[in-house]
């Protein structure tokens, strides 16, 4: 019973431990004078993706490459079909002209090399598909071409990437050093506890690791985009909704990916290439959407279409096992 509660507690730690760590790096950096547009663009880019990737590389050292795998392809799934769904079913959303011809097809091919990487089976005799050290390496030199676009255009157009949510706090220098300790400490212990939770449950349930990083703890790992998306619904304040969640999935897949499969080349569950189908699908599918109804927004009726579509693939992977 005692794996199940840290399991849970696991799990809020990773998320306030990501709270505190981009809070006092975003003050450190702005006592550094660093532009709030390059925090935005850096610091709290990177944070939001320091749930999945603190997950997957205690689950990496240890060899559990499902848990890695499952976690990064469910939580793109989530962004999309579930939190961009419900952002859009409780108001309609503006999508921006270089996000729909930019980001969402980058995030797309991010998608497909992940699928083409997932197929290739090592020339070693091995029965199984891995995410490679060398294609890692490829990922990362992929996310270094993404970040550099966005700098060049946060320069053409800075009013497009000032997020009028993004509040850095002044905090004192005593206070950096805390928040960023005690974010570095919540994130690795709660890791480890989901971790050792996806073990538990998996072994209690009979359920493979894979099928609980890819349902639960991808939604975990995904609550904080989720409760802010519906908060901005809410407030019909959804203009950077889009571009923030498809950032997410890129950094997510060349990023963490990338970065995980240096530590430890990634094995690929066998399941996980039907998952690859439905992250290509609904990551198209929000492209054409675009184009259907009003150009360069997404309806209401298209969320409704996307939450059904999540309710249905948890539905199949529930009875998949």
């Amino acid at each position: 019973m005692i794996e199940y509660i840290l399991f849970v507690i696991g799990i809020f730690l990773l998320i306030k431990g990501a709270d505190y760590l981009v809070d006092g790096s975003s003050s450190l950096a702005k006592r550094l004078r660093v532009p709030t547009l390059v925090i935005g663009l850096t610091v709290v880019a990177f944070g939001t993706s320091m749930p999945e990737l603190v997950v997957n590389i205690i689950a990496a050292i240890k060899g559990s490459g499902d848990i890695a795998f499952g976690n990064i392809i469910g939580s793109n799934i989530a962004n999309l079909l579930l939190i961009l769904g419900i952002t859009a079913a409780i108001s309609s959303v503006k999508i921006h002209h270089s996000t729909t011809w930019r980001e969402i097809p980058f995030s797309l091919l991010a998608a497909v090399i992940i699928f083409i990487f997932a197929n290739n089976a090592l020339p070693d005799g091995l029965n199984a598909n891995y995410i490679t050290r060398p294609e890692g390496i490829i990922l990362l030199l992929l996310l270094s071409a993404f970040l550099y676009y966005i700098f060049k255009l946060s320069k053409k157009n800075k009013t497009r990437f000032v997020d009028k949510n993004l509040k850095i706090k002044d905090l004192s220098t005593g206070k950096i050093v805390l928040y960023i300790m005690v974010g570095l400490i919540f994130l690795y212990v709660g890791g480890k506890w989901a971790v050792d939770g996806i073990v538990s449950l998996a072994r209690l349930f009979g359920m493979s690791e894979y099928f609980i990083s890819l349902t639960i703890i991808a939604i975990g790992t995904s609550l904080p985009e989720l409760i802010t998306s519906i908060v901005a619904a809410m407030k019909k304040d959804v203009d950077l909704a889009v571009g923030n969640i498809i950032g997410s999935n890129i950094f997510n897949i060349l990023w963490v990916l990338g970065l995980n499969s240096l530590i430890n080349p990634i094995a690929v569950p066998a399941l996980a290439i039907i998952d690859l189908y439905v992250l290509l699908g609904a990551t198209l599918l929000l492209f054409l959407f675009m184009f259907i109804g009003r150009k360069h927004e997404l309806e209401r009726w298209q969320g409704i279409i996307f939450i059904l579509l999540y309710i249905s693939y948890i539905v199949y992977a529930i009875l998949r096992g």
